[in-house]
């Protein structure tokens, strides 16, 4: 049985199972989704925008949509305890393979014209409410028709008009060994901001180390006029998980989105993230920070649509790469015609710590307007001998010299998060990857 087999006889076992089976509109996206996955299958390398990234090892493993039932509680209550942001820190809600779980979940208490729940839920209370944003994204990888496909369940957050959250809201996604093994796990994540809206979420992925699982992830942002939206992304999949996810935005006159993407597991990850701007006076920052070593395979594709003029974008990648691992970098910022005075910037850098390590960077401007500022570049290197030389001459060991400037450079991203518990969180996770990490962060 080939791929599009498998996935058309999953399709047929799980279907009845799906939230909002009985809900028209929703079945026909998800069999017009079906028909695209069938038609193209999936992408390999011959695709230009997956050239440098084979997901033939997806293809091989035949996943099969994860079951209907809550997984391995006992663990994923163990993470949560270590992962959750403490108390006051934020709204909680807990996906255990992919359903909500709402024993584990601390929503708290939102303001007033805030609406928080599972997608899930509103399938079966308020379908209706979803429809507008369910339309097809030719823009969008074959891996979101088939979340669409299998989704299940995720977050939906809605704000309305001037509504302001004050605390983060925390999306933590947990794939247990058991619940998880061989299979797909397909959350879908909306959030919608209507004019003047503000809030913080952070998207949040672990899984305990054992079968091989693949999350397939696609969250829609939809940013109103002078909205205000800070989108954290964290990647923390067990050792043999893949991890394939898409984060796309759309923002009205004068909104404003920030997004900040973190990697640190799966054994191959890929990230595609874009925003397009629909209106004048629209602002986007993408931050990226890639951690990886061993035989870890990480893809960044970012986009940013300049679709009107008076747009600005600031875009950050930094990767450190360490043992036989690979990164690719591939982002591309478009001005469209009649998008003046347009200020885009964007930058890769890459640290590689090993002879066998490998980055492929692809920084790209098309540029269809005349009066704009735009740069971008990417560099690739190694550690400075100069700077290891300064320290060592200072008395400072080898080791501890390359571990400082190490966290150097990757704490140029990790200052950037304005969350004080996650920004903590990953300055831990830092220290910890490095040798005499906790002398480092003494001294910090």
């Amino acid at each position: 049985m080939n791929a599009r087999e498998h996935t058309l006889a999953d399709y047929a076992r799980s279907a009845v199972t799906l939230p909002g089976a009985g809900v028209p509109w929703l079945a026909r996206a998800r069999r017009s989704a079906l028909e695209r996955f069938v038609a193209s299958g999936y992408p390999d390398t011959h695709d230009e925008e997956w050239k440098y990234t084979s997901v033939a090892a997806i293809e091989k493993q035949a996943f099969r949509a994860a079951s209907h039932r809550d997984g391995d509680l006992a663990a994923a209550a163990s993470l949560v305890d270590q992962l959750a942001l403490g108390p006051g820190a934020g709204h909680l809600l807990v996906f255990v393979d992919g359903r909500h779980c709402p024993s584990l979940s601390v929503p708290g208490r939102l303001p007033a014209g805030a609406h928080m729940t599972s997608i899930g839920e509103e399938f079966e209370t308020a379908p209706e409410s979803l429809e507008a944003y369910f339309a097809d994204d030719d823009q969008e990888t074959i891996f979101a028709a088939l979340n669409t496909v299998f989704m299940a369940d995720g977050a939906y957050l809605h704000l309305a008009r001037g509504v302001v959250v004050e605390q983060p809201v925390h999306l933590l996604f947990i794939a247990t060994q058991d619940g998880a093994a061989g299979a797909i796990i397909s959350p879908r994540n909306l959030i919608v901001a209507e004019e003047g809206a503000q809030a913080t979420v952070i998207e949040h992925y672990v899984g305990t180390d054992g079968a091989p699982y693949l999350t397939n992830a696609l969250t829609r942002i939809s940013a109103a006029a002078n909205a205000s939206l800070t989108h954290y992304k964290l990647q923390q999949e067990g050792a043999q998980a893949f991890h394939v996810a898409g984060i796309h935005a759309r923002q009205a006159q004068g909104s404003r989105l920030s997004s900040h993407s973190t990697t640190l597991g799966a054994v191959l990850t890929r990230n595609d993230i874009s925003t397009a701007f629909t209106a004048p006076g629209c602002e986007a920052t993408l931050d990226g920070l890639y951690l990886v070593g061993g035989r870890q395979h990480v893809d960044n594709h970012t986009r940013i649509d300049h679709g009107a003029p008076h747009g600005t974008s600031h875009e950050f990648y930094r990767g450190v790469l360490d043992g036989r691992s690979r990164a690719v970098f591939n982002g591309k910022v478009l001005v469209h015609p009649g998008a003046q005075k347009t200020n885009a910037h964007q930058a890769n850098h890459n640290l590689l710590l090993s002879r066998d390590a490998e980055i492929d960077s692809k920084p790209q401007l098309e540029i269809y307007a005349d009066d704009v500022k735009c740069t971008h570049g990417a560099t690739i290197g190694q550690l400075d001998d100069n700077q290891l030389f300064y320290l060592r001459a200072r008395g400072v060991s080898e080791t501890m010299a390359r571990s400082l400037l190490v966290h150097a450079f990757a704490h140029d991203v990790v200052e950037r998060i304005r969350v004080a518990a996650l920004r903590s969180r990953l300055e831990q996770i830092l220290f910890s990857r490095l040798p005499q990490g906790e002398r480092i962060r003494a001294l910090a």
